[in-house]
């Protein structure tokens, strides 16, 4: 399916003989030059000189997805559900394209666009977002450049790129909103500011698609539950229980537990696993540490990792830690069983 920003009809703007020179360029298409096109290598250049420019990018398509899922609210995670519980409502996959617009204008302080929605190096930018595999264009646009991105949450990638939209470059049917999209032939001859970047990973769909009867588990954790409150704290300890040895983000905690304070939840699950011999480590000293020493991924803000841990001897051979005086390593069968330590964090 293919998302764009909704925009308010503009009647695009003329150039008179009273019109200044230097607006001209702000209000004028460039003419089309297929060979060598001054005004998407302006842009390119432009975006190629923002540090960190393809990690910026990853976290706008990142935000975008997560703040239309709402999982905190909703307890969703997955934009391709159509039908049934959890589904995301196509008026809200629309709006997906608007917060994308949004959300890069903020991130790459991009001027507002006088007939377009960007003002880039002086030069008239239209932005263009898509879950699918092309993008469809209005006849304000014509003429102009685009900055045109695409995310797929499923394979965990995306792609940023530019072009002039010309006649050539437009397939001859239009949709019911008299949009027509990108053709294939003119898909070949994007200029990509990144084609292939890779997407921050969400764990639940992920985690859906390699075991599905694991994402199960943790939201059925809270079933019959007849506490106050609605379960968040068990769902959150069966995320933790089921996610050993993996990077568990804020957004998932928050997705999980759907609550206000999902944070909290996370760190009270280390008093509730501690029974099953599992630690939940945060970013705070010396849990980075311990994670380095077991070979587990190490947590920075807004992470965590679980692990289920064994006391172990000087001479075992697998990766150990030292807590309270005891070494200890990753739980393997044939281990004891025993209550993990309380590990105190240095605020």
């Amino acid at each position: 399916m293919t998302q764009e920003p909704f925009l308010f009809p503009v009647e695009p703007l003329h150039a008179s003989a009273s019109t200044p020179k230097e607006v001209v360029k702000h209000i004028t298409p460039s003419p089309l030059t297929p060979e060598h096109d001054a005004g998407i290598e302006d842009v390119y250049n432009w975006f190629l000189d923002q540090k960190n420019y393809k990690e910026r990018f990853a976290q706008v398509f990142r935000k975008s997805i997560d703040e239309v899922l709402d999982g905190q609210r909703t307890g969703r995670y997955d934009l391709y559900i159509k039908k049934g519980e959890g589904r995301v409502e196509k008026t809200e996959k629309t709006y997906l394209g608007t917060k994308v617009e949004i959300v890069a204008r903020v991130e790459f302080d991009l001027g507002y666009g006088h007939t377009m929605d960007y003002s880039i190096n002086d030069h008239q930018v239209d932005a263009k977002f898509t879950m699918g595999s092309t993008w469809t264009i209005p006849k304000e646009a014509m003429g102009h450049i685009c900055l045109l991105m695409r995310a797929n949450d499923q394979n965990g990638t995306f792609q940023v790129g530019l072009i002039r939209i010309s006649e050539e470059n437009l397939n001859s049917g239009r949709n019911g909103d008299k949009k027509r999209t990108v053709s294939a032939a003119a898909r070949r001859e994007i200029k990509w500011i990144i084609e292939n970047g890779d997407l921050p990973e969400n764990l639940l769909l992920n985690l859906k698609r390699e075991d599905p009867k694991k994402v199960e588990s943790i939201f059925r954790a809270s079933e019959g539950y007849k506490g106050s409150g609605n379960g968040g704290q068990l769902r959150t300890n069966e995320l933790f229980r089921q996610m050993t040895g993996r990077l568990v983000d804020r957004t998932t905690v928050l997705t999980v537990a759907t609550q206000h304070d999902g944070p909290k939840r996370a760190r009270d699950a280390r008093n509730h696993l501690r029974p099953e011999g599992i630690i939940v480590l945060g970013h705070r000293k010396p849990a980075p540490k311990i994670a380095k020493d077991l070979n587990l991924p190490i947590p920075k803000n807004g992470f965590w990792v679980s692990a289920r841990i064994a006391r172990v001897s000087e001479d075992d051979s697998r990766p150990t830690t030292m807590i309270d005086g005891i070494r200890y390593g990753i739980w393997k069968n044939g281990d004891e069983p025993n209550e993990a330590p309380v590990i105190k964090e240095v605020i």
